[in-house]
């Protein structure tokens, strides 16, 4: 946090230090990453991808799709580059980067995407990406849950203030829930860590990982969590 003095601010373990929060997968048959926040480029250097067939977003806010541009070098490796989101975020994006899309900047190594509208699951390679609407404040933004082979391997929930009874169902018992947990106290747009202990418990995923962690949730707190719940990381691998 700019200008902030508290202790996970100024906290020596590396898992403290934390960037936007986004996930890259990738497949035998492809990659993509979801969301490309303000630090996408810095993760992307950090992390050595070279590889990148597709962008998946979750919504528009500014800390999920401000390194859009970044994905130029991916794209002019490709030719283009596949971009699934819904049509209301696709509209904010089309509008912000309107010059990656009105196809006037047709020269080599410019970002040009091709727009995917996401209504319903879709697949990327032989993983299938279910969008899973969840309200965030007073808008809904898309989680999304990918599976293969009809196994339900990760629910990525961001970004949410709460997860309705029938998103609950649907991703029950996945191997690995990656949910919004902000901190301890309440907030409008966001997941309390209580909140987020209490859609875990339904959902009774193998793995239940917290993300989108604000600086009043130090790394350390997850020695007081349940067995199966931790503490998301910088850096973080999961291989399935």
């Amino acid at each position: 946090m700019i200008g902030c003095d508290c202790e996970v601010c100024y906290s020596p373990d590396p898992r403290d230090q934390r960037l936007r929060s986004s996930v890259y997968i990738e497949t035998p048959e492809c990659a993509w990453v979801v969301d490309t926040g303000t630090d996408f480029r810095t993760q992307v250097l950090r992390e050595n991808i070279r590889r990148l067939d597709a962008v998946v977003f979750t919504h528009s806010h500014t800390d999920h799709v401000m390194g859009f541009d970044d994905l130029r070098r991916f794209s002019h490796a490709l030719g283009s580059m596949p971009v699934y989101a819904s049509a209301e975020t696709m509209r904010d994006l089309e509008r912000v980067f309107e010059f990656a899309f009105n196809g006037l900047n047709r020269f080599p190594g410019y970002l040009q995407p091709v727009p995917h509208l996401v209504d319903g699951p879709f697949e990327l390679g032989k993983t299938l990406i279910t969008p899973l609407p969840v309200p965030h404040g007073n808008s809904m933004v898309n989680g999304y849950l990918f599976s293969r082979n009809g196994e339900k391997l990760v629910a990525y929930l961001s970004d949410c203030s709460a997860v309705p009874a029938g998103i609950v169902e649907q991703i029950a018992q996945v191997k690995t829930l990656v949910i919004d947990a902000l901190r301890h106290k309440p907030h409008p747009t966001h997941l309390s860590v209580s909140q987020a202990l209490e859609v875990a418990s339904q959902v009774q995923a193998s793995q239940t990982l917290f993300t989108h962690i604000s600086h009043e949730l130090p790394q350390s707190a997850e020695a007081g969590l349940p067995a199966g719940v931790g503490i998301a990381y910088d850096g973080l691998k999961l291989k399935f």
